[in-house]
C-alpha cells in the first residue's frame, strides 16, 4: 500500500511538473549585445535577470535570449524567421543600436525594424518595441532621423513601447563594463526594472 501511494504521488508530481512547463508563457528577448548580455555571465544577462524577476513575482514565464553580440537590424531581419521557431507567445525587439554605432543610414534601419514587426504582426505575437538612441556625435539630421524611428513604428503596429533600453544607464560609468557602452550585471538590474512595467504591459495582451 505504501508503495503504491509512493508511486501515485511521484505520478501526480510529474504530471503537475509538465503542466507547470507546459502552460508557461515564452518571451523571446529578440537583440543585440545589450540583449545577449556582452561581457556578462550567461545567468546574469538581460534575458535571465528578466526571467528570475517575472518569476519572483509569480509569472510563469520563460524568458529566452535571442541577442546576438554585434547584431544589426538587417542581421536580424535575416534570422527572425529562423528564431520564432521557437513559437514565442510574446517578442521583446531591441536592435538599432549597432547600426546607430557604424553610421548605417536610418532609412534601412527603420525599414528592417518595420518589415520584423511587419512579420510579427502577422504571426499575432504581441510585441515590446525597446527603443535606442543616437549619440549626439553622429551630427542633428541623423540623431533627429535615427529618434524617430521608434515611436513611428509603436504607432504604426500598436505595440507596447519603451523609449530607451539604456534609460538610467547610459551616462553612468559605474552601471557599464570598463571603457565600454555595455551595461555590467548593476547595470542590466536597472535596464529590468526600469523596463519591468512595460513587460506587464505586454503580457496583458
Amino acid at each position: 500500500m505504501i508503495v503504491l501511494l509512493t508511486l501515485f504521488s511521484l505520478f501526480v508530481m510529474s504530471v503537475h511538473t509538465l503542466y507547470a512547463a507546459a502552460t508557461k508563457k515564452k518571451i523571446l528577448a529578440y537583440g543585440d549585445s545589450l540583449t545577449a548580455g556582452y561581457g556578462l555571465p550567461y545567468d546574469q544577462s538581460f534575458a535571465a535577470q528578466l526571467e528570475k524577476k517575472l518569476q519572483a513575482e509569480g509569472y510563469a514565464v520563460t524568458v529566452i535570449n535571442a541577442g546576438v553580440s554585434g547584431e544589426t537590424t538587417s542581421g536580424g531581419l535575416s534570422r527572425i524567421n529562423w528564431t520564432l521557431q521557437e513559437k514565442p507567445d510574446f517578442v521583446i525587439l531591441e536592435m538599432g543600436a549597432n547600426d546607430m554605432l557604424r553610421g548605417i543610414d536610418p532609412a534601412l534601419t527603420r525599414k528592417n525594424l518595420d518589415k520584423m514587426l511587419a512579420i510579427l504582426q502577422k504571426r499575432k505575437i504581441p510585441v515590446l518595441l525597446a527603443g535606442m538612441k543616437a549619440t549626439t556625435g553622429l551630427g542633428k539630421k541623423y540623431t533627429a532621423e535615427f529618434d524617430a524611428i521608434y515611436p513611428a513604428l509603436a504607432k504604426k503596429y500598436h505595440t507596447v513601447y519603451y523609449p530607451f533600453f539604456l534609460k538610467g544607464v547610459w551616462d553612468k560609468a559605474d552601471l557599464r563594463l570598463p571603457g565600454n557602452i555595455h551595461p555590467n550585471v548593476q547595470g542590466v538590474v536597472v535596464i529590468v526594472d526600469n523596463i519591468l512595467p512595460k513587460v506587464k504591459d505586454l503580457l496583458k495582451q
